[in-house]
């Protein structure tokens, strides 16, 4: 019969002693993770691979240092790197809509800006001075002076052929007119009607004569005005060109060598030559708009350079962390403001996305929240497909708004993306997304624990020696990192593992820090470490208790002691998030004569998962296939999880399910002292379980509770004995004999544990020893069998169907 383990095979505790150092103050700060080479290799790949879409995808459970190998390798490389261009999105004067993107070298930009600033600021000053100027005042007078003579001599001709012909050239206020004199005065109507008619008709017809002169002259006139007016014009781009010419020239040679610059600044000039009046002075106050500085005059608006991105002071190439990937975060906005009851925008409203400040360097993006933000991931998807980052606004893109947008042109697009997620994810966007295949062809990927040896224990130590520095905690004693590593195991669920959970373990060694703090210890000891674990087990367990509490009252029925036929504790865990716990479950079994099948209750109300269904399936082929390979399997029986309300899944319980089963159909009662736990196959081979810690503990707190007898243990896989991480308690409960932990590798050695009777194995011919557990269950289903042809003998001879049997004799 299977005997316990001894106490020395329930955990693996690390050797304080092992250690060379008294505290963690005396080692290295460590540069790598522990346990990492693969992740750390891909990453390195990824971020040095300098071709187009070879993204990076990091993938892991969270807390396994994803995002701090990430910064390490990147910051790394980018320190070393050139900084990127500047970018900045200036006026299209020829389509204001759709705003200009102009590339510098990092710092031009700002200087760029400034000397645009400075310009438009100098230009204010000096076209003024120059139109207040005597110069200009000379040029201006003397083509008033030029047009005031062609328009005297013109009318002084046209009055001087009136007054030879007796008519006299009148001003007024409506305009020019004629009329006839006599001895130097204006005929009136009385004389004009004395005249005779020849002389009459003589007066209108010369009036009418001079009244067609008088409207080519007011023609001329009006083309003087004209003619004046493109003269003055032609003088103010003259006079603004001789003030405006020699700083844009002087600007251009500043920025010789960029094409695109030299182009916007001969349109600035063009510009401010077009609207000089912009810049002359005005009577009264200048007008503000929202969003303007006051003082600010508006037309000068557009000789603003909007610098998106600005790598005056960088070192190296960019390194932004998107912790908010919006779809107007990653790929930029256009903001609006409110003027006279609309919104309008303009270049200057132009906003950056994470895309534009990590051009030339790297963004890392968590995938999750990516996908979760509508549009988000389609949009980066297409700016890295076509290699620009394009500002698009949804609501204009969806007709969602009607106001004025603008188009500003694409900024090509060169950077790394890393994405961090889960591996669900990451295999998700590859089955589902072609793109995504295409785009991040470089896959990091984060183990979940590491191997517990003797480097990577030294390695850890220095991790957590750099951890308590980086945090500011006190430095840890020997005892206290052996402690942290146990711990680590006890996470991973495996004694030759440690978990690469680093944020539980972090969190752990702040409360301990502060336990060590409160007891003014110069560094944190392994009892800090353990009250720090326990508090947070405390905080945690309040469901336990109560489930705890229920068992000891009663009131859920669990029997630690004596010997019943057809039920077995098992045991269910409970994870509730960092925090997992176990409870035995009864598990009870009925069988009778039926037909071969075996009712799962839990999953015939939809209580039970696919995997648990998966178990029962598996154990009933176990039990057709051992016993009644001669004669009809006629068994129909029914398992139970008794005081259970949810769903239950896992096939964790199947052994129990079996050895109940075997119990009914034996009729031997199995020893209640003992918890069941691990699954089976077909072959009637015991296989290995998860959460192998908690489901021992579980049931000893519950004998513990009730008093330990000597007789109580857990029935295990064997196969699950390197995974035992046990509490201290229990181990020393082990040692003294008051508690035990049973391995087994078939149902035959769990069975004999659970009964105390042989469980039998056939000899040459196949014959099972009498009164053992398989040779009483063989005899039970062959009886089954027999009372089945009997039934059906029956049957046939009373003319009436025997169900299946009947319907299978006539197929």
């Amino acid at each position: 019969m299977t005997e316990p383990l001894p106490s020395d095979r329930l955990a693996h505790r690390t050797d304080p002693s092992r250690f060379a150092f008294a505290t963690t103050a005396e080692l290295d700060d460590l540069r790598e993770l522990v346990g990492q080479p693969r992740a750390a290799r891909a990453v390195e790949f990824g971020v040095s691979m300098d071709r187009d879409r070879y993204h990076v995808y990091v993938m892991g459970p969270p807390g396994t240092g994803r995002h701090t190998l990430v910064e390490r390798v990147i910051a790394e490389r980018a320190s070393k790197a050139s900084r990127p261009s500047d970018w900045a999105y200036v006026n299209n004067f020829a389509a204001p809509h759709r705003p200009l993107a102009l590339e510098l070298p990092p710092g031009r930009g700002r200087e760029l800006r400034d000397d645009l600033r400075a310009l438009i600021e100098e230009l204010q000053g000096t076209i003024p001075a120059v139109f207040e100027s005597e110069e200009y005042s000379s040029k201006v007078e003397a083509v008033d002076a030029e047009f005031r003579d062609r328009h005297e001599r013109a009318f002084s001709t046209l009055g001087a052929q009136a007054t030879e012909q007796g008519i006299a050239l009148l001003r007024t206020p409506a305009g020019f007119s004629f009329a006839p004199v006599k001895d130097g005065e204006v005929m009136s109507p009385e004389d004009f009607g004395k005249l005779s008619a020849e002389e009459q008709k003589r007066i209108e017809g010369a009036i009418t004569q001079l009244q067609s002169q008088l409207e080519h002259i007011v023609r001329d006139v009006l083309r003087w005005r004209k003619e004046r007016l493109e003269r003055i014009k032609h003088l103010n781009r003259d006079m603004t060109l001789l003030a405006v010419g020699h700083l844009v020239d002087d600007m251009k040679r500043r920025y010789a060598g960029f094409e695109r610059v030299i182009a916007y600044l001969d349109a600035v000039q063009a510009d401010v030559i077009e609207n000089v009046d912009d810049f002359r002075k005005r009577e009264g106050p200048v007008p503000t708009l929202p969003g303007i500085a006051r003082g600010e005059e508006p037309s000068t608006r557009r000789y603003e350079v909007n610098l998106l991105v600005d790598h005056a002071d960088s070192a190296g190439a960019p390194v932004i962390n998107a912790d908010h990937p919006t779809h107007q975060n990653l790929i930029g906005r256009v903001d609006h403001i409110a003027q006279l009851g609309t919104l309008v925008t303009d270049f200057g409203l132009i906003k950056p996305g994470a895309l534009h400040r990590a051009n030339g360097g790297y963004l890392i993006v968590d995938a999750a929240k990516l996908l979760w933000q509508p549009f988000a991931w389609e949009a980066l998807k297409r700016a890295l497909t076509r290699r620009e980052v394009r500002i698009e606004s949804l609501a204009e893109m969806y007709s969602l708004v009607s106001t004025v947008s603008l188009e500003p042109e694409p900024i090509p697009l060169r950077l790394k993306i890393i994405l961090i997620g889960e591996r669900m994810l990451y295999y998700l966007l590859q089955a589902y997304d072609p793109e995504f295949v295409q785009l991040f062809r470089v896959g990091a990927d984060f183990s979940d624990e590491f191997e517990r040896t003797p480097e990577n224990e030294v390695q850890y130590a220095r991790l957590l020696a750099t951890v308590a520095r980086r945090d500011g905690l006190l430095p840890l004693g020997r005892d206290a990192v052996a402690a942290s590593i146990d711990f680590g195991a006890r996470l991973a669920g495996d004694s030759t593992k440690v978990s690469a959970n680093l944020r539980r373990v972090v969190d752990m060694l702040g409360e301990a820090d502060f336990l060590a703090r409160q007891a003014g210890r110069a560094a944190v000891g392994a009892e800090d470490v353990r009250t720090a674990l326990e508090a947070q087990r405390h905080r945690a367990d309040r469901l336990r208790e109560q489930l705890h509490e229920n068992i000891l009252r009663g009131t859920i029925m669990i029997d630690t002691a004596g010997a019943k036929i057809a039920q077995v504790n098992a045991l269910s865990v409970f994870d509730l998030g960092d925090f997992a716990f176990a409870e035995p479950t009864r598990v009870t079994a009925t069988t009778r004569l039926g037909e071969g099948q075996v009712i799962d209750i839990q999953r015939e109300v939809r209580l039970g998962g696919a995997i648990h269904s998966k178990g029962v399936l598996i154990l009933a082929s176990f039990l057709a296939a051992r016993y009644s390979l001669n004669h009809p399997h006629a068994l129909a029986a029914s398992l139970a999880f008794e005081q259970t309300y949810g769903t239950v899944d896992g096939d964790s319980a199947s052994l129990a399910e079996l050895c109940a089963l075997l119990s009914s159909l034996a009729a031997t009662p199995i020893r209640q002292s003992l918890a069941v736990t691990g699954s089976v196959n077909q072959l009637g081979e015991v296989q290995a379980i998860g959460a192998v810690n908690e489901k021992i503990e579980g049931f000893f707190d519950v004998c513990a509770a009730r008093g330990l007898t000597g007789e109580q243990g857990v029935v295990i896989p064997a196969a699950n004995v390197e995974h035992l991480m046990l509490r201290d308690d229990v181990i020393a409960a082990c040692a003294a004999g008051r508690f035990g932990v049973y391995p087994v590798r078939t149902v035959d050695e769990a069975i004999e544990l659970l009964t105390g009777i042989p469980a039998g194995a056939p000899d040459a011919v196949g014959a099972l020893p009498p009164e053992t557990v398989n040779a009483r269950v063989a005899r039970r289903l062959q009886e089954l069998a027999e009372r089945h042809r009997g039934a059906l003998v029956v049957a046939r001879a009373l003319g009436r169907p025997g169900g299946r049997g009947r319907r299978g004799t006539r197929g």
